[in-house]
């Protein structure tokens, strides 16, 4: 972390995203700033290295963190002399949380504060509201907050909700416009008619419906040959209607591993509740099953009726899933967990097979996230996978095709395919 932070100035990224080396013969460090360099990542003790000015306080910075008075140390920064940290003090995090704002871009402050809040136990400091003030909102922080949630004083609990509001709003604008386009355009697509209208055929699926009719056109004047299609049966693109044509059910595990997937799911609600040609349900659970349908026009009244933590039932939670199915051939369940089943292993598999063999497109997401790849129950993934219901991992980014695809009752696009269990 702490290299990344210092590093920035020699790295570049390229159009994927992917760290890229852009140090070259006419840009590479002398000596001195190299030694410079190495002194911010490795701490006092390793180079001899003297810093001033700025770069002294952005070591003071990183190390009230990752010094020796601050929890365990990270590889390459720490020492037996160090005895700097951020303590208890609620002034001296504010102040701190101040400096690497000012020091340090976005992304890595978000980093930094996960690790103080990891490596120092400051959540309780997070119950004030000077301190929420003062942090980077983010996904990370949102999950912090809502695991605190019980424990949050009232004084504390209307500045929690702006900046998880803050937080929610920016993934709204993030993924609602894409979510809705592509969704409506896979309902469309899903409602097709046999007598459509000329501009609302789809002349790809007629074509390979009406191949059998391909008949050979002897050529005229010693010409070739030519042949042509005879679409008996029109295939088209259902016409946008106000009706319901898919329920959509979200099974989210709020166990306490699953916060940053807990987040995204319920954006992803709001905006699917938005859409009047989805009927959305959203049901959270741990080893309780609850049903916050009612509050899905507002995603963060959602996160903060969830309650971070706990064991996991899945088996409950399906089955009060499956009492609310009343269209199965029109209907997609979405269960986001990372599978470590509590409750009764046979009986969650008997439901999803019964779910899908009544028409249920069942979808297994073991997180959805950016948070790479997660820890999940490998058993449990390759039972359902055996079932015709694969689970896999699924960024933010990817989740409207993957609806999409649900709707349409086409292949999954799963990521890695080969990778999945």
């Amino acid at each position: 972390m702490t290299a990344h932070a210092t590093r920035h100035a020699t790295q570049d990224h390229d159009r994927t995203g992917k760290t890229v080396d852009t140090e070259t013969e006419s840009t590479r460090p002398a000596d001195g700033e190299r030694m410079r360099r190495w002194r911010m990542v490795l701490g006092a003790e390793s180079t001899g290295c003297t810093l001033t000015g700025q770069d002294a306080a952005m070591d003071g910075a990183l190390n009230a963190l990752y010094g020796g008075g601050g929890g365990r140390k990270p590889g390459g920064r720490g020492g037996g002399g160090r005895s700097a940290g951020l303590g208890a003090s609620a002034p001296s995090v504010a102040r701190w949380l101040g400096d690497i704002r000012t020091y340090f871009p976005s992304s890595v402050v978000q980093v930094m504060q996960r690790d103080a809040i990891d490596r120092l136990g400051l959540s309780a400091l997070l119950l004030e509201p000077e301190m929420l003030e003062a942090v980077e909102a983010d996904v990370h922080l949102v999950g912090t907050l809502l695991s605190l949630n019980k424990a949050m004083p009232e004084t504390t609990k209307e500045t929690a909700r702006a900046v998880v509001r803050k937080v929610v709003d920016d993934l709204e604008k993030r993924l609602e416009s894409r979510t809705r386009a592509t969704l409506t355009g896979a309902l469309d697509r899903s409602a097709r008619i046999s007598r459509p209208r000329h501009r609302d055929i789809d002349w790809d699926r007629t074509i390979r419906a009406n191949l059998k009719n391909y008949l050979t056109i002897p050529g005229t004047d010693g010409g070739p040959d030519t042949g042509t299609v005879v679409p008996e049966r029109l295939i088209g693109y259902g016409r946008a209607s106000q009706s319901v044509k898919k329920d959509v059910i979200l099974c989210i595990d709020q166990s306490g591993s699953m916060a940053a997937s807990v987040v995204y799911a319920s954006v992803f609600g709001a905006v699917l509740a938005s859409m009047r040609t989805l009927a959305t349900r959203l049901v959270v659970f741990d080893t309780a099953v609850v049903d916050l349908t009612d509050q899905l026009d507002d995603p963060v009244d959602v996160l903060f009726g969830t309650q971070l933590g706990g064991g996991t039932d899945i088996n409950r939670a399906l089955a009060y899933c499956q009492s609310k199915i009343t269209r199965p051939a029109d209907t997609v369940v979405v269960l986001i967990s990372d599978l470590y089943e509590g409750g009764i292993r046979d009986e969650m598999l008997k439901r999803v097979a019964a779910m899908k063999a009544s028409g249920v497109q069942f979808v297994t997401l073991l997180a959805l996230s950016d948070e790479g790849a997660p820890a999940y129950d490998h058993e449990h993934a390759a039972a359902l996978g055996a079932l015709g219901a694969p689970a896999f991992a699924c960024t933010p980014d990817l989740f409207p095709d993957i609806m999409a695809a649900a709707i349409e009752k086409r292949p999954l696009p799963i990521p890695d395919k080969e990778a999945q269990p």
